[in-house]
């Protein structure tokens, strides 16, 4: 981690939103719409190939000099280079008319792929970590299939245990029972992510992004996530049918924290345990600092804290959200008092 920095109300960076999920989840679908939404603004898009048939290139119907492919595959560590290349390419192209401007931009993944090494890329590397901020990872599940793809495939929960906004495609075709059965599963997996239904592959842009660090309406969306009943309560319920290994809990301290102390344990806990670590949001009350300190992570990936302008009325304890797999709370709790004795919150 580094030092604290103050966040910027109106960035100059890109904003990015990650948008993931499962084969046939309805992403392509849902990128059609948002593309001709004028909600999105000036957009460029990353859209990934998958073998050596561009299908996802053949299903998108906007495919212009704003369109970026990938050839070489999923977005994961193995390409990153290309991932990385193609956002210096677009900054380098904007720049010199090549390209008109943007100021957003949406990667879409493969169904297979795990986006936290894409947040890792854009936050840690310094070619594009200066060009691009991340606004979101917006996470499609299949309305019709998505209960027996969490089932059976490990990596769309994980897709739906970290993100920021969780769309439900073919609400229209699912059956009421099915539906609220699912939705109630993905409260247990991300309480703190506003389920957004889409019948025909519809959904407003303004309700997708926005979403992150540095949007004008931080403040109020940390207000949603810290005090969110749904967030308090899960803890008492551990009555998980469907992913018992999937946790989220708050950690609560009182008064002013050692900062010094904090990012000790923190990257500690990241050491050992960042694998299953899966999302990390908070404010944090800082020791000498009158301003609160937003700390936000994806697995062992997080980004610079940055001091925000003011509380805004909200309560000055100290918040963290964390989203783990197999990961208990009672073990981050341990690790936190052995750090920072005598200020956690009792349970």
């Amino acid at each position: 981690m580094a030092d604290t920095t103050e966040a910027d109300p109106l960035p100059t960076a890109v904003a990015v939103t990650v948008l993931t999920g499962f084969l046939g989840s309805g992403k392509t679908t849902l990128l059609n719409h948002l593309l001709n939404d004028p909600d999105l603004g000036k957009v460029a898009v990353l859209i990934n190939e998958f073998g050596d048939v561009s299908i996802d290139h053949l299903l998108v119907e906007k495919i212009d000099e704003n369109t970026v492919l990938l050839e070489s595959g999923c977005v994961c560590c193995s390409v990153r280079s290309d991932l990385v290349e193609a956002m210096r390419s677009l900054i380098a192209k904007r720049a010199d008319g090549r390209v008109p401007a943007f100021e957003r931009l949406i990667i879409e993944t493969t169904g297979l792929a795990d986006p936290a090494p894409i947040v890792h890329t854009l936050m840690s590397d310094p070619l594009i970590a200066g060009q691009y901020r991340l606004d979101g990872l917006v996470c499609m599940v299949d309305g019709l299939l998505g209960n027996a793809t969490l089932d059976s495939q490990d990596e769309a929960v994980k897709q739906a245990a970290i993100a920021d906004r969780i769309v439900i495609s073919k609400c229209d075709l699912s059956h009421p029972a099915d539906l609220k059965a699912l939705q109630a599963r993905l409260g247990d997996l991300n309480p703190g992510a506003p389920q957004i239904c889409a019948a025909h592959g519809q959904v407003a842009a303004r309700a997708l992004i926005e979403a992150g660090l540095f949007d004008r309406n931080f403040i109020a969306h940390a207000a949603h996530w810290l005090n969110d009943e749904k967030i308090k309560n899960h803890a008492h319920n551990h009555g998980h049918n469907h992913d018992p290994g999937i946790r989220t809990f708050v950690l609560e301290a009182d008064g002013p924290i050692d900062f010094m102390a904090f990012q000790d344990w923190l990257e500690t806990l990241l050491a050992t345990q960042g694998a299953n670590v899966l999302r990390v949001k908070g404010l944090l009350n800082v020791k000498d600092v009158d301003r609160p300190i937003a700390i936000h992570g994806v697995q062992h990936v997080f980004h610079p804290p940055a001091a925000l302008a003011s509380w805004h009325g909200l309560d000055q304890r100290s918040r963290l959200v964390f989203i783990t797999r197999n990961l208990s709370e009672q073990a981050v709790r341990d690790t936190f008092s052995a750090h920072i004795p005598g200020q956690l919150v009792s349970k």
